[in-house]
Parts: structure tokens; C-alpha cells; sequence
């Protein structure tokens, strides 16, 4: 099968979409498959398209671990001076038309918010994960929020502050979040009003629309669900403050325990919340629900993420490790629920 992995892009996780990407790239080569990754922005304008995957090259030689820092989205700017006019970098709609199926390993803003989803299916380009609609609402914290909160499952209580408008009474600890955003960036802890005003500044640097809840305090969790049904849980414990961008994909920051030792009872709210979420915002092949449970064991769903990471410390390929689907095997049923996705329509 040819299939193209893009990775990359101009948003915050733009390294941690690189490593998926080549995580991602290495497991379907060694499976036999011809296949090419494309930085999705920065494309390839030295291979002819008609002969991408018939070439004997590696396609990930040179992609670097993740960083400590996010990275420098100016300087990536930089490197395509008509970028401004057109996001897909030379070549790459190209190669993916000439593709059986494309392998979306973006994260974040032109990548899991619906755009080239949308673009794909106007196209005709046969893509994996959920439709265009889908990743669109579920990049918006906000509407998922009230999405999921009109479908009675329990999300922390909060606001959302507009454009132009500023917080009212809030009640602290809070957290505040760019409302487009992922891997904890844009998100910050706050608990008094000189805390907030300098956290909403930061986040609007990102997003103008942010979201601003109370801070649930208690145990974090999150739950896959492939093709509809939930994977096993994940409970995730930072050695050292919070959950941010550097615990997430430094190696040894944070103890990961897949399944969680949880009481049957409460994982399986867990577990069924995230199908309900997953139903809810009409979601489909694949996503990972995040959660939090407080001190009284009340459960909280916080948000949905549409592409999670494939990185090797990224969650959910621990969970489908755990029912016995190795790295790429569960690269290839993605691939193949998606197939079936597109084909229905």
C-alpha cells in the first residue's frame, strides 16, 4: 500500500507531530508498506511526485527527539517565504493524491482542527482519523464543553471569555486555556486575580477565546477509544508538578500505569463516559478522552483529542498495547477503520 505520513505543520506540537509522523513512518516501512513522510508545511520541492514512492530514501533521517521548550514557530515561518499564501508546502497535495491512503500524524492548529480533513474529502484523498466536522468542534474546548455537558457528562464547571471581553468572578483554583490548543500548551494554573490576569494574557497570545475552570484536584486518567469502543485506561502521575508540555514527552518525567489501578467500578464510568463522549461528538476510527476524578471520586471529562500523539511516550498505542495490538499493527488497523470510514461516506 502507498501511504504518505504528514507530520509537522506550523503549530506549538510541530515537534511532537514530527516524531509521530516518524514513529508512525518506520513502523508501516517495516511492515512492507511504500511510504513517504512530508513535513505537511515545508513539503518536498526536490522530488519529482511521480516518483516519491518509488525512491530508495529515508524519509525521517534527521527528525530530532522533542525538546524540553516549545519550538519557534517564527523561525519555521522563515523557511517558506510564500507560506502566507498557501499552508501545504510544494509537492505534498501532489503526493498524497498519488497515495492509497494519507496518514494524518499533524497535532493542533492546520492539522487536527478539520481544515485538511475538509480539503482531503473535497478532493477525494482518502485520509485517517475523524471527519472534518468532528475535529473541528473538538479543537474548540469551549463547544466541546457544551457538547458534552448537554449530553450529561460531567465537565468542571467554568466560562468562556470572548474576544474583547474579560473574566468575571472566578472561583479559584482555576485553570486557564487557549480554547484551540493541545499537549498542555496554552494552559495555566492560577489562584488569585494577579495570577489570572497574566494567564489570560499568555493564553489570548495563543487564542483570544479562552476557557476558564475550576481546578480539579485528584487523579488523572485518560481513555482511547478505537472504532467505538473504549481501550484501557491510562493514569498519568508527573514525578514533579503538572502535567505540562516537558513531562509529557521527556522520558522518565512522568509515571504512566496502563491498565490503572482503579476499582472495576469506576473504571468502567471511565470507560463509558468516553464512549458517550465519543458518540456525542460524533466522532469516529479513533481518540483519546482526557478526565480527572476528585477526592469524592466524581469523575469530570475534560476534553477530546481527535489525532493523539504516536510518539514513544504517547498514551494512546500504551493502551492498545494493553489489549495485545503492538505499535504497527494498530498503525494498520487505523488505517484500514478509516478506509472503511471514508468508503461509507
Amino acid at each position: 500500500m502507498k501511504i504518505a505520513v504528514l507530520a509537522g505543520g506550523t503549530s506549538t506540537e510541530r515537534e511532537v507531530s514530527l516524531v509521530s509522523g516518524r514513529e508512525v513512518y518506520k513502523a508501516l516501512k517495516a511492515r512492507g508498506h511504500q511510504v513517504v513522510l512530508l513535513d505537511v508545511y515545508l513539503g518536498c520541492p526536490e522530488v519529482d511526485p511521480g516518483e516519491a514512492f518509488s525512491l530508495e530514501r529515508d524519509w525521517a533521517e534527521g527528525i530530532a527527539d522533542i525538546g524540553e521548550e516549545t519550538p519557534d514557530i517564527q523561525k519555521v515561518h522563515a523557511l517558506r517565504p510564500d507560506g502566507a499564501k498557501r499552508f501545504c508546502g510544494p509537492n505534498v497535495v501532489e503526493i498524497c493524491a498519488m497515495a492509497d491512503v494519507v496518514f494524518l500524524a499533524l497535532h493542533g492548529a492546520n492539522g487536527e482542527d478539520g481544515k485538511l480533513q475538509a480539503m482531503f474529502e473535497l478532493n477525494g484523498i482518502p485520509y485517517t482519523g475523524t471527519d472534518h466536522a468532528s475535529s473541528a468542534v473538538c479543537m474548540d474546548k469551549g463547544l466541546t464543553r457544551a457538547i458534552l455537558a448537554s449530553h450529561g457528562i460531567p465537565v468542571p464547571r467554568g466560562i468562556e471569555v470572548y474576544p474583547g471581553e474579560e473574566p468575571g468572578d472566578v472561583e479559584f483554583p482555576a485553570v486557564v486555556k487557549a480554547s484551540n490548543g493541545g499537549s498542555t500548551i496554552g494552559v495555566y494554573f492560577v489562584s488569585d486575580e494577579g495570577e489570572l490576569k497574566e494567564a489570560v494574557k499568555k493564553a489570548r497570545v495563543l487564542d483570544p477565546h479562552i476557557v476558564i475552570e475550576q481546578r480539579i484536584i485528584g487523579r488523572e486518567f485518560t481513555c482511547g477509544v478505537l472504532d467505538g469502543k473504549a481501550l484501557p485506561l491510562v493514569e498519568i502521575m508527573p514525578d514533579v508538578g503538572d502535567y505540562d508540555y516537558k513531562n509529557k514527552y521527556q522520558a522518565g518525567m512522568t509515571k504512566e500505569v496502563c491498565p490503572a489501578q482503579l476499582e472495576e467500578e469506576s473504571a468502567q464510568r471511565i470507560r463509558d463516559m468516553a464512549e458517550k463522549a465519543w458518540r456525542a461528538l460524533h466522532l469516529s476510527v479513533y481518540a483519546r478522552m482526557d478526565f480527572l476524578m476528585d477526592r469524592e471520586g466524581k469523575i469530570y471529562c475534560l476534553e477530546a483529542n481527535t489525532l493523539p500523539g504516536m510518539t514513544p511516550t504517547s498514551l494512546i498505542p500504551q493502551e492498545a498495547a494493553a489489549v495485545g495490538i503492538d505499535f504497527g499493527t494498530f498503525c494498520e488497523k487505523l488505517i484500514e477503520i478509516s478506509l472503511r470510514e471514508r468508503a461509507a461516506g
